[in-house]
């Protein structure tokens, strides 16, 4: 099976500064994969360079066998990888049905201008493909309501069901339960990752939270210093000596995956 992104010998720097240096990994179709490291670590330079949205100083990146290396954003999401982010990036005065038809229409249509966004953003396959994207994430109940008035948990849901309505191939989560109450945040992440599972969606997440990590990530990449410190499965990772030193500060070690009962 070929990898559907591949990583080699990434850097950045600015200036003199190495934001991040010798990224090397593959990853696997349908896999879910865990980022963490502390502030600084160079997760979010590692996400940028894959999304586009900052240029690589040195190494390739492939997605899918194509070189997207230094590609812009568009051109990148067009191919078939979709981004969230940590701050939910909606039209707050847009209902939510709104707001994912919107993102379905810049998805399938091509240019920038607001003519070429209006027009087709009411089209049959721009409604159908709102509507399963609603559904797929459970807000329909919210169908109509104003994105600045819903409750935390469902605007996060609101801002990924904009970022999987193009069908992508590969989804990067950055801290999908920053701002979940402990209460709600795993019934969150098992809603999204069920929902990624039935479209066969490679994700890479971000997150702090190491128990979310433990039990939803097949593999966890961990970041120390701009580079990969650690790359295995939950149990191995977690229990790095290097990764609790300098990232997690415990001896927490992996949950069962994909929502299992706790023990």
């Amino acid at each position: 099976m070929s990898p559907i992104l591949s990583v080699h010998n990434l850097e950045k720097t600015f200036g003199s500064v190495f934001a991040a240096r010798d990224i090397s990994l593959d990853l696997d179709p349908e896999q879910t994969v865990g980022i963490i490291g502390a502030n600084g670590a160079g997760k979010t330079t590692f996400v940028n360079m894959i999304t586009g949205h900052i240029r690589p100083s040195q190494g390739s990146i492939h997605f899918a066998e194509r070189d997207i290396t230094g590609l812009s954003t568009r051109a990148i999401t067009r191919l078939g990888i979709s981004r969230s982010f940590q701050m939910a990036q909606v039209f707050p005065s847009l209902t939510v049905f709104e707001n994912v038809a919107a993102a379905a229409a810049i998805a399938r249509h091509s240019g920038t201008g607001m003519a070429r966004l209006m027009a087709p953003l009411l089209s049959g396959t721009t409604v159908a493909d709102a509507d399963g994207a609603i559904e797929l994430f459970g807000i329909e109940r919210y169908r109509h309501i104003r994105a600045s008035t819903l409750p935390q948990g469902v605007r996060k849901l609101l801002d990924i069901a904009m970022a999987v309505v193009g069908w992508p191939r590969l989804l990067l989560l950055d801290e999908p339960t920053s701002g979940i109450s402990i209460e709600e945040k795993f019934t969150l992440m098992d809603l999204v990752m069920s929902a990624l599972r039935t479209r066969n969606i490679t994700v890479l997440f971000v997150e702090h939270d190491m128990e979310i990590v433990a039990r939803f990530a097949d593999r966890v990449l961990a970041f120390y210093d701009g580079t990969v410190i650690a790359d295995g499965n939950p149990t191995d990772t977690l229990r790095d000596s290097r990764v609790q030193a300098f990232i997690s500060g415990t001896k927490l070690t992996a949950a069962p995956a994909h929502g299992a009962s706790d023990a």
